[in-house]
């Protein structure tokens, strides 16, 4: 038996080959590999003793040869490729082992150097993967470390054999890996270009999930490759059972919408829309605002804090049922106390890499998959236009607040704050006036005054009875994109009732 081994990433490679070795493989490798394996004490036979050629060009051909190629492709069960492959002295390959050079780590560095991304385009490594899970009916092809050990078990029970559905679904990894790397290279090369004509995004399985939105849907979380981060990168579980389709849905909810919130803020998330969000002096009362705005639907919410968890919090927390807890760190003492609630999923984030600024958004239709630039960040009021009326410096401060969260809100999106708390949201209403009827109920309900409280809208208002029903209900500043036929009505109505409103002149539709 052979196996042809051209490795970048040497882990496990030297217990993997010798297991080899051991099973009476005799074993070919190129260049580093060779080199490698010969340290670790192993019989190496170099691929330019199979080529009977050199390596050249500083090692970028060495083994795109006939002799590598047809001993991979060669089909047993085929006399006519058994004849020609003893016509021409060349030997078949029963195992070939290839992982492949790190474009995507050198590709992400900073200052990244295109003479050196250029050189981290393997050629070789595709070719001879792509070969060997072609011909996986007679080759065993391994791209993963992590697979060693299953293969080296397969040969060992199937006494040099691998079963054909291990070969298989090497087979398809292989290809997966293959595919993943060039869609890495194709992203490299256009970037700049938004909306290329082949979108070939990729991503890797993280974790594989209970089950989707319901328990009769399979599910698994993926990354995408080349993000600079992902939800769950730099992300510790520190108790609780595993994370959930829901959890995770939630959980991006709430990350995406308090990245817009630099003070101590808390954003609690039902059914990935907020239904309380606070900024305050401290995470402990932004905390206590964000469960006061609506404390019914915070049961069973996720909760995320952009602050860690001192004692005292970690005791009020572990009071509520809470899904899902995701903070920069947490004490001890309040590690303790909410480790109690096993229920509870608690998450520490320790990543301080800022994530890509506006990634594409993706959205599967029928066939399909919509993608668009991602909606960046409200970075503050430039832009903005006061239309009527006076807002006073706090008012400010409460408009960029609601109109931050607004844009984390299904659309229709009302939201209604002051303080630096939301006091009532009305999501993925079919109609903008039945939004702001829900908002202003909701606040009302959980007993929260309106008297001086702002308004944000995701969009303009087609209208002046939306605005009239926050007016009637106490409101004194609102802010919406503007752009509707009747904008001058609806201005009106607000400056009639003593009341400002701005336009923002961009509007956040979320659905």
């Amino acid at each position: 038996m052979r196996a042809l081994i051209s490795v970048y990433d040497k882990t496990g490679l030297e217990p993997f080959a010798r297991g080899l070795a051991a099973l009476g493989f005799e074993i070919v490798a190129s260049g580093g590999t060779a080199a490698a394996l010969t340290n670790d004490g192993l019989t190496v036979t170099p691929v330019e003793e199979v080529t009977g050629f050199p390596e050249v060009l500083g090692g970028r051909v060495k083994t795109l040869h006939p002799r590598i190629h047809a001993g991979i492709l060669v089909r047993r069960d085929v006399p006519g490729d058994v004849a020609q492959l003893h016509e021409h002295a060349i030997r078949p390959f029963d195992l070939v082992c290839v992982n492949l050079y790190p474009f995507d780590a050198t590709a992400e560095l900073p200052g990244a150097d295109e003479v050196d991304v250029l050189e981290m385009i393997d050629v070789g490594g595709p070719a001879m993967l792509r070969a060997a899970a072609k011909n996986h009916p007679h080759v065993v092809a391994v791209c993963r470390p992590q697979d060693y050990e299953t293969v080296l078990s397969e040969l060992r029970e199937g006494k040099g054999a691998v079963s054909a559905d291990a070969r298989r679904r090497l087979a398809g990894v292989a290809f997966s890996t293959t595919a993943a790397y060039e869609a890495s290279i194709a992203r490299w090369f256009q970037r700049g270009v938004p909306f290329p004509e082949t979108f070939v995004p990729a991503f890797r399985r993280v974790h594989e999930l209970a089950y989707g939105e319901n328990p009769h849907q399979r599910a698994a979380y993926y990354a995408e490759r080349g993000a600079r981060t992902h939800l769950l990168s730099y992300v510790e579980q520190l108790g609780g059972k595993p994370l959930s389709f829901n959890n995770l849905n939630d959980l991006s909810a709430g990350r995406l919408l308090i990245r817009e919130l630099g003070s101590p803020a808390c954003v609690i998330v039902k059914h990935a829309n907020p239904c309380g969000v606070a900024v305050a002096e401290t995470v402990e009362e932004a905390y206590a605002l964000a469960l006061a705005a609506d404390p019914v639907s915070a049961y069973g919410g996720v909760v995320v804090l952009n602050r860690s968890v001192s004692a005292e919090l970690g005791e009020v927390l572990a009071q509520q049922f809470v899904e899902v807890l995701f903070a920069p760190g947490y004490t001890d003492p309040a590690l303790e106390a909410l480790q109690r609630k096993e229920a509870t999923r608690i998450l520490a984030h320790s990543e301080r890499r800022a994530p890509d600024e506006v990634e594409r958004d993706y959205r599967r239709v029928v066939g399909g998959l919509l993608v668009q630039e991602g909606d960046p960040v409200v970075a503050g009021s430039e832009g903005m236009e006061v239309v009527c009326g006076e807002v006073p410096d706090e008012a400010w401060d409460d408009l960029l607040f609601a109109w931050r969260v607004v844009k984390h809100v299904t659309s229709n999106a009302i939201v209604l704050a002051q303080g630096g708390q939301t006091l009532g949201i009305g999501a993925g209403q079919t109609s903008r006036v039945d939004a702001v009827r829900l908002a202003v109920e909701k606040a009302g309900e959980l007993g929260h005054s309106l008297e001086g409280a702002v308004l944000a809208s995701d969009a303009f208002f087609p209208f002046a009875d939306g605005p009239q029903l926050a007016l009637d209900a106490g409101v004194t500043a609102l802010v919406q994109p503007g752009g509707s036929k009747r904008d001058a009505e609806v201005v009106e109505a607000v400056a009639a009732a003593g009341a400002a409103m701005v336009f923002t002149h961009r509007r956040h539709f979320r659905h």
